[in-house]
């Protein structure tokens, strides 16, 4: 801790407190209301700053950052506007569980209430979507505000906090130390809990582990892997979490989420016991609260969650405990293995029902996005990065990909279209060794698509692969099953994505056919600068199970 008493400007002790937290990156969209900390930026090479071009784009960059490392994506912001535009970051990232801090820009503490230009109350602007929103209204406290913001947003369930800067109150003299290096707080299982636990894995017949949620460890991964491996017992994962376990394990058995496998669906219904570790059991996982009854589910429930307001919130667990995942993972692992021998076969076929629904289905047009997937799942190495935002082409990307690495997936559980490229940005700046290819939608794409640029400007090498089908695809599928044959708001004329590309300096490339895509994919990763490829599938192949047409027909 710095205990020299030489005041320093506002922005001087926060850029100084962003380093003693560890920060090594920020992203951000410059404002007028936060000069003085930008300039403060200047001097402190220590940490970069990624500049972007919409702060939607740089919120999400800061998401996927918190989801990479652990540690809280910082993302900086100028006042109204700007922060608006940031919000679509801090719902993802209070939803997704990602620890996450945003610094706000404001306007001089001297015209406070007075609707002065871009002024918004951020207490109650964000009020439901963080962890903690406040102001800081003196420089002298930003050490203590800043302490406590990395604090609340890695404690118990993660999250995003919200801070207020006032402009004024950045070029503020004072004289404060810097705090110390925040630490996560962690809750540890008790033994009366993990006792418990082996009691009803002993007389249980069809259990199955369910993993999920934030603030997971590689080393919290392999302790998980090696209780599965050691209890045979079938483990699938939570919407959008499959990098938690590796899909490749033969106790792996499957994403349960938006189009769940109707077999795996099935077998948590019948399980006798569920162990959930790390999700949530929110909307997605359950098939909107009906794999499990409400309160009281019919199977046995073990709950294991790091914030104790989550558990017993929906679902009555027969046993909650309130633990940390690596704490947990590591408890579990030096559990007493139990006999596993009445579950071995419900484990084999439940593996074997796994592989048989990621073989490559086939739809309609000469692009098959089935074997495109299928091929990147056999020749991407184990440490590539896919990130993807939403909409209905996502639903090939989790069926037929298998990912095999911890942190190798960035996709927003809360559903945020746009969020694609971004994550991918920002996964390259964090680890410029790695391929990392993202996933998106034409609709998708063309909310962020302009970071991009922001890909370009630093030399960031990633591959985008944009699913065109001219529509909003998700919402026509709804459509179609509740309004058949009356097309409206869903249709898109796009721009020639590979042409733009190129004219924003990246490489670009159409694919029409399934046979191309292997070599323009090579061509993409050989090009030297980050790539788009358009992959243009007939608007008929709506999920890897139907199509519009088939939709269409089953309503009249």
């Amino acid at each position: 801790m710095s205990k020299s008493n030489k005041p320093r400007t506002g922005g001087r002790i926060l850029a100084d407190q962003l380093r003693v937290h560890g920060v090594e990156r920020t992203f951000c969209v410059p404002g007028e209301s936060y000069l003085a900390l930008l300039d403060a930026l200047y001097d402190t090479p220590e940490i970069s700053l990624i500049v972007c071009r919409h702060e939607s784009g740089a919120a999400m960059m800061a998401d996927a950052y918190g989801k990479l490392t652990g540690r809280p994506g910082v993302c900086l912001v100028t006042r109204g506007p700007g922060a608006t535009n940031a919000s679509a970051g801090v719902h993802i990232a209070y939803q997704d569980s990602t620890p996450f801090v945003l610094l706000i820009g404001q306007v001089a503490r001297g015209v406070v209430d007075r609707e002065s230009f871009q002024e918004i109350d951020f207490r109650r602007m964000f009020g439901q979507m963080a962890k903690w929103v406040a102001q800081i209204d003196a420089a002298s406290r930003i050490p203590e505000y800043l302490s406590r913001a990395f604090y609340t947003a890695t404690a118990g369930r993660a999250g995003p906090v919200v801070l207020a800067l006032p402009e004024d109150m950045l070029t503020e003299q004072a004289a404060v130390d810097d705090a110390e290096p925040y630490r996560i707080i962690q809750s540890h299982p008790g033994a009366d809990e993990m006792n418990r636990l082996r009691e009803l894995l002993s007389a249980c017949t069809r259990p199955l582990m369910i993993l999920g949620g934030s603030g997971w460890t590689r080393e919290a991964c392999e302790d998980i892997k090696t209780f599965a491996a050691t209890s045979n017992i079938p483990v699938g994962v939570s919407f959008r979490c499959q990098h938690l376990f590796d899909n490749t394990h033969p106790s792996y058995v499957g994403d349960i989420g938006i189009g769940v496998n109707p077999q795996l669906g099935q077998r948590v219904r019948e399980a006798d016991l569920l162990l959930v570790v790390g999700a949530r059991l929110g909307e997605m996982t359950t098939s909107g609260y009906t794999l499990l009854d409400v309160p009281q589910p019919r199977q046995r429930l073990v709950h294991v969650y790091p914030g104790v307001e989550e558990l017993g919130r929906v679902y009555q667990p027969t046993l909650a405990i309130n633990a940390g995942m690596p704490a947990f993972a590591a408890a579990v692992r030096a559990l007493t293995p139990v006999d596993s021998l009445a579950w071995e076969a419900n484990t084999v076929q439940a593996r074997s029902d796994y592989l048989a629904y990621i073989e490559p289905t086939v739809g309609p047009g000469e692009l098959q996005l089935a074997e495109v997937v299928g091929w990147l799942r056999e020749n991407l190495p184990t440490d590539a990065i896919v990130a993807n935002g939403a909409g209905n082409y996502t639903a090939w990307v989790h069926r037929f990909y298998q990912y095999r690495s911890f942190r190798s997936q960035l996709a927003p559980t809360s559903g945020s279209m746009g969020y694609g490229v971004p994550a991918a940005v920002a996964a390259k700046a964090q680890y410029p060794e790695r391929i990392v290819v993202c996933f998106a939608g034409d609709g998708c794409f063309l909310m962020t698509g302009q970071e991009l640029a922001t890909a370009v400007q630093y030399g960031l090498n990633i591959v985008i692969l944009v699913v065109n089908n001219g529509m909003y695809g998700t919402i026509r599928m709804h459509q179609e099953r509740n309004y058949p044959g009356r097309v409206s708001g869903t249709s898109l004329i796009n721009p020639d994505f590979a042409a733009l590309a190129r004219a924003y300096g990246a490489y670009g490339e159409l694919v029409e056919r399934t046979a191309d895509f292997p070599a323009a994919f090579e061509r993409a990763i050989a090009a030297g600068k980050p790539a788009l490829l358009e992959l243009r599938i007939d608007p008929e192949a709506i999920t890897p199970r139907t199509t519009l047409s088939e939709i269409r027909k089953g309503v009249k």
